[in-house]
């Protein structure tokens, strides 16, 4: 019974002695082992960290900006023309903004048609104030979002933001406001307090406090509220039908630039995707990617060269080996075979160990609380990375075994007995 186990389990011949190579030099596999062991958990914890910081980034965004922003741009007037009988007439323009409106023209009739969209999740009416908080004395800058609050509860989750009393009070109560936390701690104003707000026109509007929401975004909590968009409207000195934005949600974020021509067709106005709005953060996400992949991908080298090294001096040593092997009919494939299956041996071990390791980092990390508007260490645990993870070291650990083996394949026996 044994006899039969063992020849079931027998190895070829080619992978008996890259076994017998790799036990009788236990340091340097270890080595081998480790240092693609580091490389791939560096490669896994550095893009889970990327990940997770461009995740936290977008949630941010998303607390308070539309997927896409349907609105009237800014026009600039157009130059005098030159007159073309009088050759010598000369006409020094200074183009300024035109003083045509920023009312979009029968807004729900554009809702409605947005949201037969297949890709649209919701689409909301939305009118920006720049106002004055006022409690007393105390006065404090910032802007007033005019909202349906179930509209927008639909679009930012407000509701998830909330840290005391209740967004649905706007529906019962016109002259309500839910203010951020921030400006409820400068204006030192409690739930159910009164304040007043002035809009730039000068209008002056008494609200009760019905609310107070926080993001992860600290400069949002100190700026920012929701009021009902009746108010808005009247902040602004206009009628019921004046809005300047619509905001819209799709189902998913990062296609949206190429929805916003067919929005534009539809609208008839300007659409605006969030990353042509935040240019500069889009820029740094991929400044990340890069810095990050360039480190990941450096440690990487460093462990497909100690491999290679180690391949590459067990060759040298085993020449003579080699040789006799090469001598008794094997072929330059089954030499190519040995140490190939050497050095993927090596990567196979040291993958999972770094697997392993990047996992437990980044379980580690996940749990830190780093305070402030972030709270938990931004790093994201992706299926999707460990995969990767395991097939790049696979491949590094190929391509560093196959340089040595080919080489190995090339031996001609007979200078090797002659020298």
């Amino acid at each position: 019974m044994s006899k039969f186990f063992r020849k079931k389990i027998h190895l070829g011949v080619d992978y008996e002695i890259a076994f017998t190579h790799i036990l009788a030099k236990k340091m340097q596999t270890f080595v081998a082992a480790i240092a693609v062991a580091i490389g791939i958990a560096a490669f896994i914890f550095l893009n889970s960290l990327v990940v997770g910081f461009n995740r936290s980034s977008d949630e941010s965004f998303f607390k308070t900006m539309p997927h896409i922003r349907i609105f009237i741009d800014d026009e600039l007037s157009m130059p005098l023309q030159k007159n073309e009988a009088n050759q010598r007439t000369s006409v020094i323009v200074n183009p300024k903004i035109t003083n045509n409106s920023d009312k979009l023209i029968n807004p729900e009739r554009i809702v409605e048609q947005l949201e037969t969209k297949e890709y649209v999740l919701t689409a909301a009416p939305w009118l920006n104030v720049n106002l004055f908080y006022n409690n007393g004395i105390s006065q404090l800058n910032g802007s007033s979002s005019g909202v349906n609050i179930i509209d927008a509860n639909t679009l930012f989750d407000i509701k998830s933001t909330m840290v005391e009393g209740d967004m649905n009070e706007l529906l019962s109560t016109p002259n309500g406001i839910v203010l951020g936390v921030g400006i409820a701690e400068s204006l030192n104003v409690r739930l159910n307090d009164y304040i007043s707000i002035v809009s730039a026109l000068g209008i002056i509007k008494v609200m009760k406090v019905v609310g107070f929401f926080k993001t992860s975004n600290s400069v949002v909590d100190k700026t920012k509220s929701y009021i009902n968009l009746s108010i808005a409207q009247q902040l602004m000195a206009q009628g019921p039908d004046y809005l300047t934005d619509i905001y819209i949600k799709i189902k998913n974020p990062n296609d949206a630039p190429k929805h916003i021509s067919d929005l534009e067709a539809l609208s008839g106005y300007n659409a605006e995707s969030w990353q042509t709005a935040n240019e500069s953060a889009q820029a740094s996400k991929k400044t990340r990617a890069v810095m990050m992949g360039s480190i990941s991908f450096i440690i990487l080298i460093v462990a497909a060269f100690t491999i290679y090294n180690i391949i590459n001096m067990t060759i040298k040593q085993k020449l003579h080996d080699i040789a006799i092997l090469k001598a008794q009919g094997f072929a330059g494939k089954s030499v190519v075979k040995i140490f190939l299956s050497e050095a993927l041996i090596i990567g196979i071990l040291g993958t999972i160990v770094g697997m392993m390791l990047g996992a437990l980092l980044i379980n580690i990390l996940s749990k830190v609380y780093i305070g402030g508007d972030t709270g938990y260490f931004p790093i994201q645990f992706e299926p999707r990375i460990m995969f990767i993870g395991f097939l790049v070291g696979l491949l590094v650990t190929a391509i560093a075994g196959y340089i040595p083996a080919r080489s190995a394949a090339r031996v001609d026996p007979i200078s090797i007995f002659r020298n």
